[in-house]
């Protein structure tokens, strides 16, 4: 095993070296989410956090590490009797991003227990995980149903796996530790509310810094068991450090005064549920017990709140994470039952005096950060502003990028037809999860058994078999893998006009809105969105099909408009990004959105070369719609002849809301069906 990077050997990165401490402290926190860009030792902190945790008291021989003072008298391995037990140092597990359910919570042997009637079980990573660290790198990658498996083991502290009528449970409490970077997608709510504390983290732009870490590097790579040497005094002062915090936690006090400014906080920052009252709460304990106090103090209180807080009170994934400083410290001081001057040889803890009104009190502005500031809405501009580029030359120069309308809430678009994409929340399609439908032999691994399909297939050799007792004698070649359909995830592909004609500020807001819209829509339903976008001469993608909200938002934010209406270069761009994700994901298929007046101008024949543009994608299936922009007293209806070409169907901008859209792709899903 390789020698770990010393934790004290860090640089910078104070918060996540606190939150990953703090849980040291206390595994009640509930583990920490650390979210930063690439390079930013997320990883490395996680791993050297393993070598400071205190040693584990197991009982021998138990492969669920039971506890020997109350081992679990359900354990697979049990029943296991009281007794002194062995020790053995903590374990950090690894939960690859393409790990299989039967790694997760492990597997049973289906051919014993069929035909010996006994649970054969091999346990998994949440079993190798019980009383130790679950580390998930890219834990906003991980797989639909691998999170469902981690979300119910992280809620009942257990791991249980049933398979057609045999059913094992085990202890399963960890510390969940996840790193993600935020530009390659979010993490769905339901998990990132498991996590009891979240760090952002960002390389240092201090020259000083940056050099030390490069300097400490270099050297760990020459030599890690010299280097680590060189800091194992440091290392050992802080695994004392750390033992003493556990021990002086049981006696910390949360007073009153502390509890009203936890819940204060919670309600003035509107966070959903009472989780995040509770994680504050043990997080404050463990700040004081870590800074050596019994006390829990305002300054504990606060801090709790920058690491609790931050990933709960998003209401939308267009919110950037974090918190408005000014407002956590004016619901401090307002539930604070503290005086001003606050005697520093006193308590912390609650059972204060109201803070009185006397002459020494300034008085408070009134309205002062009593509320979080409202977020702006973009307004759809002047009469003067939304006339800009409406009968303007298609020639005409780049306009300023448009503010986008606010977000909507979308119905379900969806693909026709039987899908094998990925899992998602969209189209129907063939998954490894949802209702059975039928069996086949399996293709390698047998990860769902069809039981009366296999019991049906044995059924005939039994006699032959030489079977003389109550098992059935089941082969290989008897098994039977169930079909199941579930929902899969699709890949929707906006192809945006953002020439002069389309630059009028009002059509160009609500043409943002609805993109955004639909960007939320797929970041609750596991897609992935792409864009792109033609103007003057060329297109460009604009948005690389991707599932990160964040980064579509912005992207579509600096949008700008102007010039001529290559409508053909944005459906072969268009058609080029198709190609390639179909090269790279082949199940997961497209839906194509294209948002134009169908006014092509620039080169030759621009309108011919669209049509045959148009048609390509028509040959190879692709569902698409085109929402007509078009507007004025005269209108000439190429949209409408863009979607003939594409074998779509066609929208007009102003039906461009929640209901259209739904019913428009339910038109391209019975277009689909009738041409079939």
């Amino acid at each position: 095993m390789s020698t770990p990077y010393p934790f004290t050997a860090l640089v910078g990165q104070d918060d996540l070296r606190l939150g990953l401490l703090l849980n040291a402290v206390s595994p009640a926190v509930g583990g920490v989410l650390v979210r930063g860009e690439k390079g930013t030792a997320k990883s490395t902190a996680v791993r050297a956090l393993a070598a400071l945790m205190p040693q584990v008291p197991v009982v021998p021989g138990c492969r669920f590490s039971c506890g020997p003072a109350a081992p679990d008298p359900a354990c697979p391995d049990g029943p296991h009797e009281a007794g002194p037990g062995v020790s053995r140092d903590a374990r950090m597990v690894e939960l690859p991003v393409g790990a299989s359910e039967d790694r997760l919570v492990g597997a049973l042997d289906i051919e014993r227990a069929l035909a010996e009637g006994v649970k054969a079980f091999e346990p998994g990573l949440l079993a190798d995980a019980h009383r130790g660290i679950l580390y998930v790198d890219e834990v906003n990658l991980l797989h639909d149903h691998l999170v469902d498996l981690l979300l119910d083991a992280a809620a009942m502290g257990a791991s249980y796996v049933e398979r057609e009528g045999v059913s094992v449970r085990h202890a399963a409490r960890f510390l969940l530790v996840g790193t993600m970077n935020p530009e390659e997608g979010e993490l769905r709510p339901q998990l990132l509310d498991r996590f009891g504390l979240t760090v952002e983290v960002a390389a240092s732009r201090e020259t000083d810094q940056r050099v030390e870490v490069v300097r400490r590097r270099l050297a760990y790579d020459a030599d890690p068991e010299g280097f680590a040497a060189g800091w194992a005094a440091e290392e050992s002062e802080l695994r004392a450090r750390i033992a003493a915090a556990r021990a002086l936690l049981p006696d910390v006090l949360l007073g009153d005064a502390a509890l009203r400014q936890i819940a204060a906080t919670c309600a003035a920052f509107e966070v959903d549920g009472m989780r995040a009252d509770i994680v504050m709460a043990r997080t404050a304990t463990a700040l004081a017990a870590w800074a050596g106090r019994t006390d829990v103090l305002a300054e504990d209180v606060r801090q709790a709140a920058l690491l609790a807080l931050p990933h709960r009170r998003r209401r939308n994934p267009f919110d950037a994470p974090g918190l408005d400083e000014d407002k956590l410290d004016d619901t401090l001081e307002q539930n604070s039952g503290e005086d001003d001057d606050p005697d520093p040889d006193g308590p912390g803890g609650g059972g204060r005096p109201p803070r009185g009104d006397g002459p020494d009190t300034p008085p408070r502005p009134e309205g002062e950060a009593d509320d979080a500031p409202e977020p702006s809405v973009p307004q759809q501009g002047t009469e003067q502003e939304q006339g800009q580029g409406q009968g303007q030359p298609s020639g005409g120069g780049e306009q300023r990028p448009v503010r986008a309308a606010e977000p909507f809430r979308t119905k379900t678009l969806s693909v026709p037809g039987l899908g094998e994409g990925a899992a998602g929340r969209r189209s129907r399609a063939r998954t490894e999860h949802g209702r059975t439908t039928g069996s086949r032999r399996p293709r390698g691994a047998l990860t769902k058994l069809h039981l009366a399909a296999t019991v049906q297939a044995a059924a005939p050799h039994q006699r032959a078999r030489g079977r003389s007792g109550p098992g059935l004698v089941v082969r290989r070649d008897d098994l039977r893998q169930a079909t199941r359909e579930g929902r899969e995830g699709n890949l929707v592909l906006f192809v945006v006009d953002a020439s002069g004609s389309m630059a009028a500020r009002q059509r160009m807001s609500a043409v943002k809105g609805a993109v955004l819209s639909l960007l939320l829509d797929a970041y609750q339903r596991r897609d992935k969105v792409g864009l792109v976008t033609f103007r003057g001469r060329d297109a460009e993608v604009a948005l690389p099909p991707t599932s990160s909200v964040d980064a579509a938002a912005a992207r579509l934010e600096q949008l700008p408009t102007g010039g001529r209406t290559p409508v053909a270069a944005g459906l072969l761009k268009a058609h080029e990004v198709l190609r390639v994700e179909r090269l790279r994901d082949p199940s997961r298929r497209p839906l194509l959105v294209v948002v134009t007046d169908g006014r092509a101008t620039g080169g030759p024949e621009p309108v011919a070369v669209a049509s045959r543009a148009a048609r390509l994608h028509g040959a190879e299936g692709v569902a698409s719609v085109v929402v007509d922009c078009e507007s004025g007293p005269v209108r000439l209806g190429l949209a409408g002849d863009l979607a003939r070409d594409l074998g779509g169907t066609v929208v007009t901008l102003d039906a461009l809301r929640a209901d259209s859209i739904a019913g428009l792709v339910k038109d391209v899903q019975g277009t689909n069906r009738r041409a079939a």
